[in-house]
């Protein structure tokens, strides 16, 4: 994991002094709102519909127990007990005053913390596979590139006041669990013919009122010349991208606009114009960075324990099969944390559970946390020997819920309890689906499901890809909550399809219901998924279940 430096402290040091300042001239009425919004944007502060709220960057989903406790004390001490994790692995609170963000900014700094570029129109919080240095699918750990992405982004001279926001996601991994064809620039790791690593750059991707997917604008690209390329591909957007209107000014519409052969060409261009500005200081860079990511001392020990325990203990077993992943190193598990509990908030974690996970991470996971962009808690290496401690733990800390992608495990954005852009509720829906499903017990029956929600157009619920979508809309005062099916978010990534008209509040969770009753009737075997069903037989089953009720219910 990488280390702040001397420079890096400094850094923090100043721009945490600068903020002070800033928010007591705000707060002493020097500064207006409108003049402190800019200033506080830069640090990650939002204003939302009750309070201030701090977006906290969490630079490719990376933490460490020092970290981690670090969120839970900040949690605990200047807001109401809890953080919120979010689909850019970042975490927010929602409650801070506005006279105490400058000591939760130095104590963030403590641990090498910030929330720089977490807003604004910059290059933001780069993501990453969840599982990165862990999968067993992997070509090689992502996360040292998506830190030299984070040095290189953060203040940078020229791209401060980008036409718009602008997301950056890498995977080092065939099978995408980054989403990287949903970002302005995506970067999956590849190998070439002659079995060189490098990177297939994508460009243009971006969900919200005009969801696209990525295109390719490079097949392949040497990790030699990687931060150049990036900049070339910024460059060129800030040139062009549109400024008269916010609702057009994303990398996306300016690919749309343009075509993606005239953005290429100019791409090239660009790129050879800048690539000699790079003398190789960032491959140094690159270098000493990658050293600070070398993998933990995987230990060598049996497994007896964690098969006792898995063929006696059924609640053990079934957190097993449904949480666990495969791990590169043998004897070893990936483990997921789920922050889903039925009824409970999605990606919420209180102050006392994230003690917990920073003590399982320092005792049984080599120091090592993650965030997913689904609003889940990632132990990457535990030793399988060590899972039923790791289990009971999470038990006592109400954290052991065995529902890690099926339809519980639910992306869910803030929607209208917080979100001042939002135009209807996203949680309570989320809640009252998740409590539908496990009173019916389909769950696990059901299989393999994204479900995602947002509660307004601008789409931080990920909806469009998943594989069922609900989108939450103001209709003339009342909330009206689309529904699209068939969306993926991975390396065949796809945008689902709208299935028709919206749905009051209180006839959401029953039309979620029909929508999966008629997948299990329609499906070929239980070992057809969701989504598969859904390729194979089309729109017309679903649509006839959603708006045929009379049909349906006969």
């Amino acid at each position: 994991m990488y280390q702040y430096n001397d420079f890096d402290r400094a850094f923090l040091a100043s721009r945490n002094d600068q903020f002070r300042d800033q928010v007591q001239r705000r707060i002493d009425g020097s500064l207006t709102e409108d003049e402190f919004r800019p200033l506080r944007l830069m640090n990650g502060l939002y204003l939302q519909l009750h309070a201030y709220m701090l977006r906290v960057a969490i630079p490719y989903g990376t933490l460490n127990s020092a970290k981690m406790r670090q969120l839970g004390m900040i949690a605990e001490r200047w807001d109401r007990g809890y953080g919120h994790f979010t689909t850019r692995q970042n975490i927010q609170y929602n409650w801070p005053k506005l006279s105490e963000v400058p000591d939760i900014l130095d104590a963030l700094a403590e641990v090498g913390m910030h929330a720089i570029q977490t807003s604004g129109n910059t290059i933001r919080n780069v993501t990453a596979d969840h599982f990165a240095g862990a999968a067993a699918d992997e070509i090689a750990d992502p996360r040292p590139v998506a830190e030299l992405i984070r040095q290189w982004s953060t203040d940078h001279p020229e791209f401060q006041f980008l036409p718009r926001k602008f997301k950056i996601g890498v995977t080092g991994s065939p099978n995408d669990r980054a989403v990287v064809k949903s970002h302005d620039i995506g970067l999956r790791m590849i190998r070439n013919d002659a079995g060189e690593p490098g990177f297939e750059v994508l460009v243009g991707g971006g969900l919200g009122r005009t969801p696209m997917i990525a295109k390719v604008v490079r097949a392949f690209l040497p990790r030699a010349d990687l931060l150049p390329y990036l900049e070339a591909i910024v460059g060129v957007y800030n040139l062009l991208g549109r400024r008269d209107n916010k609702y057009k000014a994303r990398v996306k519409i300016t690919v749309h606009e343009n075509g993606i052969d005239k953005i290429r060409a100019m791409v090239e261009e660009e790129f050879l114009k800048r690539k000699p500005l790079f003398s190789g200081v960032d491959q140094e860079v690159l270098g000493d960075i990658e050293a600070q990511f070398a993998p933990p001392a995987f230990k060598s020990a049996p497994i007896d324990a964690f098969d006792a325990a898995y063929a006696a203990d059924p609640v053990f077993r079934d957190w097993c099969d449904t949480n666990l992943a495969e791990h590169k190193a043998p004897g070893y598990a990936i483990a997921s944390i789920s922050l889903k509990k039925h009824g409970a908030t999605p990606g919420d974690a209180s102050a006392e559970q994230m003690r917990v996970m920073a003590d399982l991470a320092e005792q049984f996971g080599h120091d090592e946390l993650r965030i997913s962009h689904e609003q889940n808690v990632v132990l990457p290496h535990i030793h399988k020997s060590d899972l039923p401690a790791v289990h009971a733990a999470l038990k006592s800390a109400d954290l052991a819920t065995a529902n890690i992608g099926l339809i519980s495990d639910i992306i869910a954005c803030p929607g209208m309890d917080y979100c001042s852009l939002a135009t209807a509720r996203a949680i309570p829906v989320a809640q009252e689906i998740a409590e539908r499903f496990k009173a019916l017990k389909l769950e696990h029956d059901i299989g393999p499901l994204k479900l995602k929600i947002s509660g307004c157009i601008n789409a931080c619920g990920h909806h469009h890809v998943g594989h069922i979508g609900i989108l939450g809309l103001d209709r003339a005062g009342v909330e009206n909550y689309q529904i699209t099916l068939g969306g993926n978010h991975t390396e065949d990534a796809v945008i689902g399809e709208r299935m028709g008209p919206g749905f009051a509040y209180d006839e959401v969770t029953d039309a979620i219901e029909r929508i999966i009753r008629t997948y299990l009737a329609e499906r070929s075997s239980p070992a057809e998924t969701f989504l598969d069903t859904y390729r194979r037989i089309g729109t017309a089953p679903f649509k006839a279940a959603l708006y045929d009720k009379e049909t349906v219910d006969a």
